[in-house]
């Protein structure tokens, strides 16, 4: 179950909604299924507000348990090297910092926040958004959802697929998608792995036909908000972009810090994060809900967390332009 979670999001001695992880799986077999219909907003169940809810105990609860394992094997860890080394720290000042717990609490936070900070260079996400045109849609996702898991479940293309969304309030019939690699050099590693495969030519053609256009972004998440495993909670994503004024990513971030353990009490993130290549001082979160009902009242009632107004009050200057956009999850989709 380790190995389903992933990395810490807050920072010193901030107590994470979703623990530290330090790795994920993204083997899935809804998403290594055969594709069917394009999916639609009118297929999720509008009353499904307590299956989600149970869906994202079970997945939360695995993720606590999944933490609480790693941090004991650590300590077990720690306490092999440190009989095997056979050091102490010596002087009275040492003796009085480290032999205490919370001394040794301390050097474990002093730890964790640099490994925090190292994290958001780990990955890289591209965000990619397909404009279909209607006529071609089913055939599209035909296409489409054979290649992507055919792609995404070889370990040599070095590229894991987050996830794929239908756009079904919004730009209607624009499909979302989010891949996940190793640093810069995994993505160009693996677009040429994998533009040089005999059969990529043969996709491509087959996939222009059926575009009115393309477009591409390269992301990083932000080290306080880690992507979320694999995961099939239902219901339907909300996708909001923002336009930020030029500069102003770093207090965005400064803010958006602390006002996201308010917003995460009362909503089911997936990730966030900001473009470097591409749509420049833009901000894409993704959250997902049971339902639009349910959209509303999470909304609401996170207005009611202590924190999330003053967010709200120092981040919307920041603001250029926003959007929202409803998705609806494709059935090879790891996170649906």
């Amino acid at each position: 179950m380790a190995n389903l979670v992933r990395r810490g999001v807050f920072a010193i001695r901030a107590r994470p909604l979703f623990p530290d992880v330090s790795a994920r799986s993204f083997a899935s077999s809804s998403y290594l299924s055969n594709p069917a219909k394009a999916p639609a907003l009118a297929d999720v169940m509008p009353d499904g507000g307590p299956t989600f809810d149970a869906k994202q105990r079970e997945f939360r609860d695995k993720l606590i348990a999944a933490q609480k394992q790693k941090e004991q094997q650590e300590r077990e860890a720690a306490r092999a090297r440190d009989k095997q080394d056979g050091k102490e720290r010596k002087g009275p000042l040492s003796s009085l910092i480290y032999g205490t717990q919370e001394g040794k609490e301390l050097d474990r936070d002093i730890e964790r926040s640099f490994s925090q900070v190292l994290a958001r260079g780990k990955y890289v996400h591209s965000i990619v958004f397909h404009e279909v045109k209607p006529e071609k849609v089913d055939d599209y996702v035909e296409l489409v959802g054979h290649w992507y898991p055919k792609i995404a479940s070889v370990p040599e293309h070095k590229v894991h697929l987050v996830g794929s969304w239908r756009t079904e309030v919004g730009d209607c019939d624009t499909f979302v998608h989010i891949w996940e690699y190793q640093r810069y050099h995994g993505y160009h590693d693996s677009l040429h792995t994998i533009h040089s495969l005999p059969e990529f030519a043969d996709y491509d053609h087959k996939l222009k036909p059926m575009l009115y256009s393309k477009r591409t972004s390269l992301m990083q998440e932000f080290s306080f908000w880690p992507t979320t495993p694999p995961r099939q909670l239902g219901g339907v994503f909300e996708l909001r972009s923002y336009t930020l004024h030029p500069g102003r990513l770093l207090e965005w971030e400064t803010h958006w810090r602390t006002g996201l353990k308010a917003r995460r009490e009362v909503m089911e993130g997936v990730g966030a994060w900001f473009v470097q290549i591409g749509d420049l001082n833009t901000v894409h979160h993704l959250w997902q809900f049971a339902n639009l009902e349910e959209r509303r009242a999470r909304r609401e009632q996170s207005w009611g967390v202590e924190g999330w107004g003053d967010t709200v009050h120092k981040t919307v200057p920041l603001i250029q332009t926003m959007k929202s956009r409803i998705l609806v999850p494709m059935p090879w989709s790891p996170v649906g």
